[in-house]
């Protein structure tokens, strides 16, 4: 089966390069993450590894996962008169721009003048699209046509993102009065990273999955699609007090984050009851290796899914705050198995990215055994450290090696989607040619 979807999809026309730009940030993120595993091998000196966690996080977040899903949210909810208008390619290169001036900055001094300004811009920007967005989505009465149940997910997905950014808007004033490096300043940036996670990236992939079974009139259980609806938007909000578990609150907090959890676990039981009957029919809109990449993303969000809900016992939550390898895990789980799987193959199945061609599979296959054996990895040595058994022999060497597939691997795989275009533009060019 070709992978590009096999029913209806949508033209990518102007946007192509915008996606091409997103994919871009991908690969600069997983060669800041190379070089960060380097250090742990042989030292860089002059190299600030911190500055530069803080660099490859931020890219992440805003140069690979907020475009990619600016453009899919455009395409999907938007008629073409609305989603070509001028501004949106404002807001999108203007963030793309602010992402730039990070890169640049934050090597250099970390969280100073340069890098604040360059993402609190980011923010505001984030306000512009959200409003203009939501504006042009009500003139097209998207809440009141065939995407009313997936158009929940994201006016939700938008309004976490907007949310979280009251954490960075918190670090001013906590950090004029002195309090950087408490508990304060460092619960605020919980609060940033929760609702970005659990808000706003896992409630816009299931808004494209809820979007694709109303697109495709794939029947599906609607009253248990609403009632996972507003269980996962009710237990996001109480949910951040298990990031705060770290500091060993009242019990109180510890039952209501935990419950928070266990709806989540009734939520995600209830998204099974919903998929299992259709999960053919949902599975047939993709190619073989686009359904392969959409089962690794469902994998990791049970996973997901499951570990936050371990982190409600008082045990589990000081395991995972004491060891490293089990966070730098879980939020490569939730980044990349979970939200860049789900959208990648989403690419796919739409047409905009390929994976037809040797280099393209290639590629894409060495990324999916990067990112497995890089997380079989640091959940081993986390259990190592757990158990009292130490060290794995060589670890970080081993750590660097396999993860050295991440990067080649999309390497040729975005080496691929501009054959793609080569290919495309010559095929216009000889067709022209034999019409004259």
């Amino acid at each position: 089966m070709p992978e590009t979807g096999n029913k209806t999809t949508l033209a990518l026309g102007k946007w192509r390069l915008p996606l091409l730009s997103a994919l871009l940030s991908l690969v600069i993120i997983a060669l800041l993450g190379l070089v960060l595993r380097w250090t742990f091998v042989a030292p860089v000196a002059g190299l600030n590894y911190k500055y530069l966690l803080h660099v490859h996080s931020h890219a992440a977040l805003l140069g690979w996962l907020y475009p990619i899903l600016f453009i899919a949210l455009l395409h999907t909810y938007l008629p073409a008169p609305l989603r070509d208008k001028p501004i949106y390619s404002w807001q999108f290169w203007l963030a793309q721009a602010t992402v730039l001036g990070m890169l640049l900055s934050f090597p250099v001094q970390g969280y100073g003048a340069v890098s604040i300004t360059f993402s609190t811009a980011h923010i505001l920007l984030t306000y512009w699209f959200i409003y203009r967005f939501l504006k042009d989505a009500k003139a097209a009465n998207v809440s009141s046509g065939n995407y009313s149940l997936s158009f929940r997910f994201v006016k939700v997905a938008l309004f976490f993102l907007a949310l979280s950014s009251l954490g960075p808007w918190a670090m001013g004033p906590i950090m004029a009065t002195g309090h950087s490096g408490t508990e304060l300043y460092y619960n605020a940036i919980y609060f940033y990273l929760h609702f970005l996670y659990n808000g706003w990236l896992t409630f816009a992939v299931l808004g494209l999955l809820f979007w694709l079974l109303e697109t495709h009139n794939i029947s599906f259980n609607r009253s248990y699609s609403l009632l996972f609806f507003r269980l996962m938007l009710w237990a996001c909000l109480p949910a951040y007090l298990l990031s705060v578990l770290w500091i060993k609150p009242g019990a109180i907090v510890y039952m209501v984050g935990g419950i928070a959890a266990f709806v989540q676990v009734i939520a995600l039981a209830i998204l099974v009851a919903i998929v299992r009957p259709i999960r053919n029919q949902l599975l047939g809109l993709f190619g073989t290796w686009s359904r392969t990449i959409v089962l690794l993303a469902a994998t990791a969000f049970m996973f997901k899914i499951l570990m936050q809900f371990s982190t409600a016992f008082p045990y589990m939550a000081d395991l995972a705050y004491q060891l490293r390898n089990f966070i730098i895990g879980y939020l490569h789980l939730v980044l990349i198995g979970f939200v860049s799987f789900f959208i990648v193959a989403f690419c796919v199945q739409q047409g905009w990215l390929r994976l037809r061609s040797t280099i393209s599979r290639w590629g894409m296959g060495l990324f999916i055994v990067g990112f497995i054996t890089s997380e079989a990895l640091l959940f081993l040595q986390g259990i190592f450290y757990w158990i009292g058994a130490g060290t794995i022999a060589n670890y970080n060497e081993m750590l660097f090696s396999v993860s050295i597939c991440l990067p080649t691997g999309l390497i040729l795989f975005f080496i691929s989607q501009l054959q793609t275009i080569s290919v495309t533009a010559g095929n216009k060019t000889v067709a022209a040619f034999k019409k004259v």
